[in-house]
């Protein structure tokens, strides 16, 4: 199935050739513009039998989209650990409301609760359901391979961090891709019970990425290497320095 996304040309059989100005992939619901038509015109992707520009269907339930980028993610992160970016680390995590994941790939050092920051490395579930692009100028649907070449020419040096061995690491993230990929993806979330502490090391938490996914019910999973100790003491995360000047720093 072609990518649906922000800016492409749909045809509907009362309204003609169109463009999507808006789509939400969890709901299947789209607006789109038609002619010289100031007001857009929502159509559901299931029942108004719109279709792409040469033709081709757009069949929502029968081909439902992953509602969020980790098992895309987990298969790029997957093929350069392959070619030898083993320093390279994939971290999600849910929003607060436990609707959304967010995720954040890292390089350099594998430090999970004070890992390094770098724009454009990072974002949301939420973001991906109304435009499913990592934003590194790849294409909706693109393939792992053209969402690797897309990053490194979005950021070569932030890249160039991630080579090195981390041989322990790239086992253990093999080993889960080979569980998980393509219907699920982890989430390294510590969940603490309604009045108690964390629950040191329990089973790392499995998601759908799509809906009508059954719940996994596969092999438990083990946390990546050096979490040991972590779910004992007060965890901060990095905060942004203030910038009182308004002037960019260098370095």
């Amino acid at each position: 199935m072609k990518a649906v996304a922000p800016g492409t040309v749909i045809f509907h059989r009362h309204r003609g050739y169109g463009v999507i100005t808006h789509v939400n992939l969890l709901t299947g619901w789209i607006s789109a513009r038609f002619g010289n038509e100031a007001r857009t015109l929502d159509l559901n992707l299931s029942n108004d039998e719109v279709q792409h520009a040469d033709g081709e269907p757009i069949l929502f339930r029968r081909t439902p989209p992953d509602r969020m980028p980790h098992a895309r993610l987990m298969a790029v992160v997957r093929a350069l650990h392959q070619a030898g970016y083993q320093k390279l680390y994939l971290y999600s995590w849910p929003k607060p409301s436990g609707l959304h994941w967010r995720w954040h790939l890292f390089t350099g050092q594998r430090n999970w609760m004070q890992r390094s920051w770098r724009e454009g490395w990072y974002g949301s579930g939420a973001e991906y359901n109304n435009n499913p692009v990592l934003g590194w100028g790849d294409l909706p649907g693109a393939s792992t391979d053209e969402l690797i070449h897309a990053l490194a020419k979005f950021d070569p040096q932030g890249l160039a961090q991630a080579l090195g061995r981390d041989e322990d690491h790239t086992a253990w993230f093999a080993d889960v891709c080979d569980l998980l990929l393509p219907g699920y993806m982890y989430s390294l979330n510590m969940e603490r019970p309604s009045g108690g502490g964390l629950i040191e090391a329990p089973p790392v938490p499995v998601v759908p990425v799509r809906a009508g996914v059954k719940p996994y019910a596969g092999p438990d999973i083990g946390w990546p290497p050096g979490w040991a100790g972590l779910w004992t003491g007060r965890h901060v995360m990095p905060a942004r320095r203030i910038k009182l000047t308004g002037e960019p720093e260098l370095g």
